[in-house]
C-alpha cells in the first residue's frame, strides 16, 4: 500500500518544535511519517521519538520509514489521547515537544478502502482504527433521523442537514446505503440543484467530514488530549497542533487561551485572587497558514492552521 510522504507546513513545524539533539519528542499522528522522519533526524544521536497512530497501516509504514533509526523510536498503535498512559508506562515524566497533525492522510483517502472518499465506491466504514466498533454504515443505516441531523449540523456545519437526513432515512427504508458513492448520490439528490452547482466543494464534503468525526470521536479525543497537554511537557517544551477545520481549531485555541490566561477573577480587580498560574504561552498570536506555493503543491494543506505554545 503506497503512502504519500507530503507533510503539511514541514519547515514551519520543524522550526517551531525547537528541537535539539537528545530531546524526547512525540509525533501523535504519524500518518505518512514525514514529520516523524524530520524530527528524529533533529534529535539524534541520543534523542527519542515516540510515534503514535490509530491506523495500523500508518504504524507499519512508519516502521519501514524509520527503520534506520529504530533504536531511537518507540511506535504505538493507539489514539493520541492515550499519550499520558503511554509515557507513564514507559517511565517518561515529560517530553520536549509534542506534534499533533489532525489531518487524515492521503493514503486513507486513496487506498484505505474504508469509504473516506465520496469519489470512490467503497464500504461505508470510516474508522481510523478498525478495532473500534462504530462504523459510518451503522450511523447512516440505523441512527434516528434527529440524531443524523444533529451529527451533520454539529460536526459538518451543513445547512441542509434536515433535508439530507430525511432523504437518507427515506432511502434506507427501501434498501440499506452500503457504499460511499451511494451515500454521496443520496446527499446530492437531497440538496436543491442550484446549490449543488454553485458550491465550490462537492455537496457531500461536509457530511463525510461529520461522519468521520462522529465515527472516530475526533473532537472528544482532542478535548481530552488538550486538557493533559501541559502536564506532559517539560519546562519550555513545545506543543504544535495542525488543525484542518474550525471545530478543531476552536478547541485548540480555547484550550491554549485557558492555559495562558485562565484567571476567573472579575476584570476590575487590581490583582488575581483565584490563584491562577499560567501553564503555557502561545508562541505567536495568530495561527500560521501554508504558503500559496505549498498549497499549489499540496492542495490538502489549503485549510490547515498551525498553533504553537510553549510551557512556562
Amino acid at each position: 500500500m503506497g503512502f504519500e510522504h507530503t507533510s503539511v507546513m514541514p519547515q514551519e513545524v520543524h522550526e517551531h518544535q525547537n528541537l535539539k539533539p537528545g530531546n524526547i519528542s512525540v509525533d501523535c499522528t504519524l500518518g505518512g511519517a514525514g514529520h516523524a522522519l524530520a524530527t528524529i533526524k533533529a534529535i539524534l544521536p541520543d534523542g527519542m521519538l515516540i510515534g503514535i497512530d490509530q491506523d495500523s497501516d500508518a504504524i507499519n509504514h512508519a516502521k519501514k520509514i524509520l527503520h534506520p533509526f529504530k533504536e531511537n523510536a518507540l511506535l504505538f498503535h493507539s489514539n493520541f489521547s492515550d499519550l499520558p498512559k503511554i509515557l507513564n508506562s514507559n517511565g517518561i515524566t515529560g517530553v520536549n515537544s509534542i506534534l499533533l497533525d489532525l489531518g487524515f492522510s492521503l493514503n486513507q483517502l486513496k487506498n484505505g478502502n474504508r469509504g473516506f472518499s465520496f469519489n470512490k465506491n467503497e464500504p461505508l466504514d470510516m474508522r481510523m482504527d478498525i478495532r473500534n466498533d462504530l462504523t459510518a454504515f451503522e450511523i447512516i443505516n440505523s441512527f434516528p433521523e434527529s440524531e443524523l441531523v444533529n451529527i451533520f449540523f454539529k460536526f459538518g456545519e451543513e445547512k441542509f442537514s434536515r433535508r439530507i437526513a430525511k432523504r437518507i432515512v427515506e432511502t434506507r427504508r427501501v434498501t440499506p446505503i452500503h457504499t460511499s458513492s451511494e451515500l454521496a448520490q443520496t446527499i446530492t439528490k437531497a440538496i436543491p440543484a442550484k446549490f449543488v452547482y454553485s458550491q465550490r466543494i462537492h455537496p457531500a464534503t461536509r457530511i463525510f467530514q461529520a461522519l468521520r468525526i462522529a465515527v472516530n470521536r475526533e473532537l472528544e479525543q482532542l478535548e481530552k488530549f488538550m486538557k493533559t497537554a501541559p502536564s506532559l511537557l517539560l519546562k519550555e517544551g513545545r506543543l504544535c497542533v495542525i488543525s484542518f477545520h474550525s471545530l478543531e481549531d476552536r478547541i485548540v485555541k480555547q484550550a491554549l487561551r485557558k492555559f495562558e490566561n485562565g484567571c476567573t477573577c472579575p476584570k476590575d480587580l487590581p490583582f488575581c485572587l483565584c490563584g491562577f498560574v499560567p501553564q503555557m504561552k502561545s508562541v505567536f498570536r495568530k495561527p500560521l497558514v501554508p504558503t500559496k506555493e505549498e498549497i499549489a503543491l499540496n492542495p490538502m494543506a489549503r485549510s490547515s492552521k498551525l498553533r504553537v505554545a510553549q510551557k512556562v
